[in-house]
């Protein structure tokens, strides 16, 4: 269990939190959310005790083991990978290595073989004789090949060294496991597997993501950090929002009867408590809504902004035809090959693969800023499209000097003021917001622009390079309503699983030996043998 008492953080005047009093009991997994800059990492690392609290305390119940997430990804840049992992578990790893240098010390004495003989007593019992098995079964899992195992970790790329940091975090079993964003970086399958492994994991964990399908996975608490308080709520994401969004209809509706607001509160507690039953956390979760206290909903303070994409004029029946497209960039190195598909009408794309830079290459190509190395695309006349990059920085850094109303009035046909400030109020700037120099935004400001110039363009096809980075899940879940509203076609690629899920209808995704397009549901996409006998030999670049 952790307890924490009338914690208080301030920094100069501002207050991050006032009197948070929550506790977290083992068997519960919690999911952290809350806006940005509402403390969700500060709140992680006072649990961690990396930041002290200006009050207040937080209290870990006595020989708990805590393992948290690392995100310094070159701190281990020396160890070999395996042992990396193993450092997961520091008693025990520190155990073995004083044995191991008591066994190869040529002078140890006999005082010292009695201490080795303790150690290993020791070592046993904590699982040591299965600590590398068991640390190289979770590299396996997470897509790290058995010929990296042994490899200093200075040698993996940067998102191997993340799954190892990760490995590292769950090895041995911890009684607590505090992870900030694990998500970050995984592919699509490692996700899954993670979410898969929380699922049933037997203990606590405390967990920051800003994917909403990972927390309706695994969680089956909200912690919500508002108002400067931090609050606990029973249920997974879903149940929170739908939830709250229910409590705050309720609200607005003074007419209605408290008895007829129960009714539809129990009704609705009442199915997701049946929808529980069919999810991996099915026990804890459904007891925990059954025995839920209508009191303990409330409306929440969030707000979304407005996203919604409206094309000019329909798509026509020619929409776009990609036939032989091949780039080699200027190394020398082929980035795809003979990659050919035709879009229909009403068709969204998600399109997948572990390199990124590859796949921004191909958005390029087909925005027309780039030109392929070999093959044709060829789009249909009453196609109008628009390009969301994966960064954005030249928008901003041509037009430096422009203020945000300003910025935006570019990209409008209609250039009044009134109008352009409506827009922007609806994307929540407002005030004096509107005149802040366009170079200063932050990284979700910038975005949440580039999708206001998008909407302004009424384009009837649309290509979003990873279009919720830099959101936060307020902006993510607008977005994701407005292409699953959007009736034309478009091609997009985001590590939200859940916007994969909801939005897309074809699943194309690009591989060293090919590419593979599938007209499945991202999950069964994910979990089917024949996908991923197909990625297996396509990942050695073998043509299937």
């Amino acid at each position: 269990m952790i307890t924490v008492s009338d914690l208080g953080l301030q920094f100069g005047k501002r207050v991050l939190f006032d009197e948070v009093n929550v506790k977290f009991n083992q068997g519960n997994c919690y999911g952290v959310i809350g806006a940005n800059g509402a403390g969700k990492s500060t709140f992680m690392k006072i649990l961690t005790g990396e930041q002290d609290p200006t009050s207040g305390a937080v209290t870990i119940e006595k020989g708990q083991r805590v393992a948290v997430l690392k995100q310094n990804h070159f701190e281990y840049e020396e160890e070999v990978v395996l042992n990396t992992v193993m450092m997961g578990h520091k008693e025990m790893y520190d155990i073995m290595v004083e044995k191991d240098a008591i066994y190869m010390n040529p002078d140890a004495t006999d005082a010292d073989g009695l201490r080795a003989a303790d150690l290993e007593t020791k070592y046993g019992e904590m699982g040591g004789w299965n600590a590398e098995t068991d640390a190289a079964v979770l590299l396996s899992n997470m897509g790290i090949k058995e010929d990296l195992h042994y490899l200093t970790m200075k040698e993996l790329s940067g998102g191997d060294k993340v799954k190892v940091l990760l490995a590292q975090a769950l090895f041995g079993n911890p009684d607590i496991l505090l992870l900030d964003e694990p998500t970050n970086d995984l592919d699509a399958e490692t996700a899954t597997w993670l979410a898969d492994f929380l699922a049933d994991f037997p203990n606590m964990v405390i967990v920051i993501s800003h994917d909403r399908y990972f927390l309706d996975m695994v969680c089956t608490h909200i912690v919500d950090i508002d108002f400067k308080k931090v609050k606990v709520y029973t249920g997974n994401y879903t149940f929170w929002y739908e939830s709250s969004q229910l409590m705050a209809q309720q609200m607005a509706n003074k007419n209605k009867k408290v008895e007829q607001k129960r009714k539809e509160m129990m009704e609705f507690i009442q199915r997701f408590s049946a929808n529980a039953s069919k999810s991996r956390q099915a026990t804890s979760r459904k007891k925990a809504l059954e025995k839920l206290n209508l009191e303990e909903i409330k409306p929440s303070s969030r707000k979304y902004p407005y996203i919604n994409f409206k094309p000019e004029r329909e798509v026509g029946d020619q929409i776009l035809k990609v036939e032989g497209l091949g780039y080699v960039n200027e190394n020398g190195q082929t980035l795809f090959n003979n990659i050919n598909f035709t879009m229909n009408r009403g068709e969204k794309i998600a399109l997948l693969g572990r390199d990124s830079g590859v796949l921004t290459t191909f958005y390029q190509i087909l925005a027309g800023e780039v030109a392929p190395t070999s093959g044709t695309i060829e789009w249909g006349q009453t196609i109008t499209s628009a390009y969301l990059p994966n960064e954005n920085e030249e928008y901003f850094s041509e037009h430096n000097d422009l203020e945000l109303l300003d910025w935006l009035r570019q990209f409008s046909t209609n250039k009044d003021e009134q109008f352009i400030r409506g827009f922007l109020g609806r994307m929540f700037f407002s005030g004096e917001e509107i005149y802040k120099k366009s170079s200063v935004l932050s990284g979700g400001e910038k975005v949440r622009c580039m999708l206001s110039k998008i909407m302004l363009a009424h384009p009837n096809f649309l290509l979003l390079d990873e279009p919720t980075n830099h959101l936060d899940l307020e902006s993510i879940t607008a977005l994701n309503n407005g292409m699953k509203e959007f009736p034309g076609n478009m091609i997009f690629t985001t590590h939200d699983h859940q916007i994969i899920q909801t939005v897309a209808n074809r699943i194309i995704e690009f591989l060293p030996g090919g590419m593979i397009d599938s007209l499945k549901d991202f999950n069964t996409y994910l979990r089917s043998d024949d996908i991923k006998n197909q990625r297996a030999k396509l990942d050695k670049g073998v043509l299937v």
